[in-house]
């Protein structure tokens, strides 16, 4: 029972603190544009959360190792409550993108210190339920989070504090729980060559997938706004992709364990190139058509990481899979600190679909390689089974390495 009691509050501090971060990124777009930033400079607030979080993902594991697992997140999460509440104190946007380091910190140092927690709590008999209400709660929250800015007013203090509180009362539950803190472990070293000497094609889709959620998540308030959706509308646009993202785990799962993974990712890639182009040249689409292709978007695009991931493992031995799984997250965040600026430069130089056409065309550079990977060298023999990667933190790697290695065992 107190296994039970110890991941529900981890749940729970996971749930509020994804509804605060979640919910940060389309509210500062909107804001942003309140406060007349320019594309650019809204871009750069989504930019500066990757930046926070690759320090925090690196950082995390040490800062845990010192201080242990309820203080570092507890130093972590007054970053955030900092980053959000000091969004009232000026109207800079400089100012904000430094803030928003600070957030994606947060969000990084806490996921690590969730993750460290579950690895060590989980056995091989309950890891397959344990990750999935993990997920599910996450995904959930998610979700819940881009629907609140149809609720939040831009630019006004209140919307902010409640954020801040949200982010703030994750600390409760995790600090509460009476459950012993497990053993720190040891932070996994960073080899980002060991990603593309196991599999170059990963590395690209793993770039792409960054391109494509990071931009989206971050700038798509920006592409909403310009094409005269309201709040209430850009709120579901964004929960849209999230929901299509959600839906296509277990489907998407089941084509990448029976057909070449090369394969599943450039059929993914071509779909992801196909709502692309409806969105980007369909001037007078419905809102509701808006919506479809916000989903149909997530659906094909959001899994593009864990395809890769799994691809990339079908090349590795058991004892790389916690260093790999690192190595990805981290052309991850290099993708994803780069992608929301570019976006919003390009949509500042060319409208809105422009948000679109430079997603389409890394999903076509995806397909472009995946083709000359296929014929590069044959697909691996023995496979890993499929797992839905979260992208939070580079421990994930030691939660999932099991799970891939359970049917080798």
């Amino acid at each position: 029972m107190r296994l039970v009691l110890s991941f529900a509050a981890l749940f729970l501090s996971v749930i509020l603190l994804q509804l605060s971060s979640g919910g940060l990124g389309p509210l500062d777009a909107l804001s942003g544009f309140a406060l007349g930033f320019t594309n650019a400079q809204v871009g750069l607030l989504g930019s500066a959360h990757f930046v926070g979080f690759f320090v925090g993902c690196w950082w995390a594991p040490r800062l845990m190792g010192s201080v242990g697992h309820s203080r570092g997140f507890a130093a972590f999460t007054a970053l955030g409550t900092i980053g959000i509440l000091g969004h009232t104190l000026s109207d800079d946007p400089y100012v904000w993108a430094a803030l928003r380091v600070a957030q994606g910190l947060c969000i990084a140092g806490c996921y690590t210190v969730v993750e460290a927690w579950l690895q060590a709590k989980v056995t091989n008999e309950n890891r397959g339920r344990s990750m999935g209400a993990y997920r599910f709660a996450d995904m959930g929250a998610s979700l819940v989070a881009q629907l609140l800015i149809s609720v939040l007013e831009p630019a006004h203090y209140a919307s902010y504090t409640l954020l801040a509180l949200l982010c703030a009362a994750s600390l409760l539950p995790i600090t509460l729980t009476q459950a012993s803190q497990p053993e720190t472990p040891a932070a996994p070293r960073l080899h980002p060559a060991l990603a593309w000497s196991r599999s170059p094609l990963a590395v690209a889709g793993v770039l792409v997938a960054a391109l494509s959620a990071a931009s989206f998540r971050m700038v798509g308030p920006v592409y909403g706004a310009g094409v005269g959706l309201a709040n209430t509308q850009i709120a579901l646009f964004l929960a849209a992709f999230v929901a299509g993202g959600a839906l296509s785990q277990f489907p998407v799962g089941w084509l990448a364990d029976k057909f070449d993974r090369r394969t599943v990712l450039i059929w993914l890639s071509l779909a992801a190139i196909l709502s692309c182009v409806v969105t980007a040249s369909i001037s007078n689409l419905s809102t509701t058509g808006i919506m479809l292709t916000a989903a149909f978007f997530g659906l094909t695009s959001f899994p593009i990481y864990s395809v890769a991931a799994a691809h990339a493992h079908d090349f590795a031995q058991s004892h790389e899979r916690v260093e790999l799984s690192a190595a990805l997250m981290f052309w991850y965040a290099t993708g994803a600190i780069a992608a929301p600026w570019l976006a919003s430069v390009l949509i500042e130089a060319y409208g809105p679909p422009a948000l679109f056409v430079m997603i389409a065309v890394g999903h076509a550079g995806l397909v472009v390689f995946g083709v000359l990977r296929s014929r590069a060298r044959p697909s691996a023999t023995d496979r890993t089974r499929y797992v839905a990667s979260p992208r939070t933190s580079f421990l994930v790697g030691r939660l999932l390495g099991r799970m891939r290695d359970r049917d080798e065992n």
